[in-house]
Formats: structure tokens, sequence, C-alpha cells
């Protein structure tokens, strides 16, 4: 018999799912959930089954009203790890090139593995504040690349890509024939101060996203693709093979979520201007971490001046009932991800101990 085929696995989600779990979690990068208590939901504004085939229209239309998009650019997805894997799979071919950053979200290097693309790396270094540098991915590019891959904000420091940075990669794949995938998942989190999507700097452009990090709506499953018409519809002939017919009850709550998001949005926005102090409290009093602090988002990435990060990692859950996620799950292995958008009294509580860990190293 056959060896079954190797899959490639994302370790870091394996990690999630299994080990991230504590009494004091600061491994989450989400704002805490969202209850469908607080919406303006009753049981006769949910369906078991709808006209969902290629879009159910409500979701489609306020998704591109949300996005200052038509319906024709929106890929609904379920959540922006089905909408990257759509989106990637719609561009790659086996033995293609596909950059992605590097520190990278691990598993979108593990869906150009599956698709069978040689991936390729360019560095956000940290001495640059992790700023995306054009010229390092014009120096991973070459004539089979077909995708340039960064997420916007970075994960996993919240790092910024401002658009003239993204014009400059747009001119780079146009170059080859390439196209740039940017995650925006993150971007959500500034809320009011969003800057347009990056699809709309033009057609080489694909865009990712959801309603899960900013807003504690991850149980609905509202992800998007944003991509020029003709490619929108080869990924919603492709997601036949994935997803097909999404779960209707989740695409009316997805709708009615939108409709409430500026009250959704102001709770959001509260929690994290208050747990941004206590994490900039935090920081200013250690010496052992060095730490990029982005202006936005709901992570950051301190790297361990004492000590190794992942003896830190183990010492905080085994002694301090306390989780982060080891920097090596990106590319980071003297770091740690830290997430701010958790009840802020589990923030201050995981802080102390990350403290008396720190000490203890």
């Amino acid at each position: 018999m056959n060896n079954p085929r190797r899959v490639n696995a994302s370790l870091y989600i394996e990690w999630a799912k299994l080990h991230s779990q504590a009494k004091f979690n600061l491994a989450t990068s989400g704002v805490i959930p969202y209850s469908i208590a607080d919406l303006p939901v009753t049981i006769e504004d949910i369906e078991l089954s709808g006209p969902s085939l290629y879009g159910y229209e409500p979701l489609q239309q306020a998704l591109a009203l949300k996005c200052k998009v038509e319906p024709d650019n929106v890929v609904a997805a379920i959540g922006t790890s089905m909408a990257n894997y759509i989106a990637m799979a719609a561009v790659l071919a086996p033995g293609d090139d596909v950059v992605i950053e590097s520190p990278a979200y691990d598993p979108l290097i593990g869906i150009a593995r599956f698709l069978g693309a040689n991936v390729k790396r360019f560095e956000r270094r940290m001495d640059h504040g992790f700023r995306v540098d054009p010229d390092s991915v014009d120096s991973a590019v070459t004539k089979s690349t077909r995708l340039i891959v960064l997420t916007n904000l970075h994960n996993p420091t919240g790092a910024s890509t401002d658009n003239q940075t993204l014009m400059k990669l747009g001119e780079i794949a146009r170059g080859v024939g390439a196209r740039v995938l940017v995650d925006e998942v993150y971007l959500e989190a500034l809320f009011d101060e969003a800057p347009p999507s990056s699809v709309h700097l033009g057609n080489e452009f694909i865009a990712t996203g959801s309603l899960t990090k900013a807003y504690g709506l991850s149980g609905i499953r509202c992800g998007w693709i944003l991509a020029e018409p003709s490619l929108a519809r080869t990924m919603w002939r492709l997601n036949d093979l994935f997803g097909n017919i999404p779960a209707h009850p989740a695409e009316r709550l997805s709708v009615i979520a939108l409709a409430s998001l500026e009250r959704i949005s102001a709770r959001a926005q509260a929690l994290l201007k208050k747990n941004r102090v206590m994490i900039d409290q935090f920081l200013d009093s250690r010496d052992d971490l060095e730490v990029v602090r982005p202006r936005f988002g709901t992570v950051i990435a301190p790297k361990v001046m004492r000590g190794s990060a992942d003896q830190l990692c183990k010492l905080l859950r085994e002694k301090y009932e306390t989780s982060v996620v080891p920097g090596r799950y990106f590319d980071m292995p003297a770091h740690i991800r830290v997430g701010f958008g958790c009840d802020s009294e589990m923030l201050a509580g995981g802080l102390e101990r990350l403290g008396a860990a720190l000490d203890e190293l």
C-alpha cells in the first residue's frame, strides 16, 4: 500500500488550537468575541437555507458597500483563511514562484507549498520598523513569479504598509505578469482611519479580509476576497471544489452584523484604546524586551533580550498559566507575539505574569 500523501499543515494553527488556551490568554490576536445577544437579531431573521449560489445577494451588496467596490469585485469566503486559499489557488500553479514576506503568518507559506509553488522570501527587518522594502521584494522576484504576498497590517508585528510602497509592488508584479495578494484582515483595526483597500490600486491587486480580528465576529466566518471581476468569477468557480454553498444562517448574521458595524466598531475601539495604554505602560517598564510599537492593530511582537523566547513561553504556561505565541511560528525565534484584544482584566493579569516570568529568566 502506498503511503498517504504528505500534507503541508500549519504548525502554528495546530499549536493555536491545541496549546494556546490558558487562564491568561495573550496568544489570541483578535478582539474578544461579540455576543449574538448584542446583535439586533431574532429567530425570524435566520433561515437554514437560501439563494446562496455565487454569492448571497444581500451579503454581496453589503460587502461591496463596506469595501467601496462593485459587487462583482467581491467573492465571499469562510473567513480570511479560506479567502487566502481561494485567492492563491486561483493564481498559482505547481512550479510557479510565489514571493512571501518574512516574518510571515505561517498558513500563507503552507498554502503556497500545498499548491506546489516554489516559495521565495523577502525580509521585513526589525531595524527598519518591519516596513516593506520594494528593493528586497524586487530581488526575490523571478520571471516565474506569479504572486507576491504580504499582510497589512503585518502579522505578527502590526507594522503598516503605505500606498506608495504598495504601488511599487504593483509595478514589480506587472513587470513579470504577477499579482499582489494583500491580507488586510488587521487593517480593519484602523476602523475609521483605515485607507481604501489595496484592490483600488490596480487590477494586479487582490485583497482579503474578514470581520474576525477587529470586531470579535469570528464565529460567523464572514470573509471576502476583492479582485477584478474576471478573476473574481474564476474564484467563485474554484470555490465550487471547496466550500460550494456556505452556511446560510452565517450569511444572514453577516448582513445584520455589517449593518451594525458602527456600534460593533465603537466597542472594539474603546477596548483597544484602554488596552493599548496598559501595553505601553508595560513596555515602558521593561528593558528586557525590544519592540517596534505599531500605531494600530491588536498585536505586538517583542524581542526577548535575555534568555530564550521558547524558555519564556514554557515558563509562562507551566508556572504562570499564561500564553503568548512563540515567535518561531512566524520566522522570529527570538520573539513572542502578544495579543491585546482580550478582556482588560485578563490583559492586566497576563502582563503582570509576563513581567514575573521575564524577571525569573
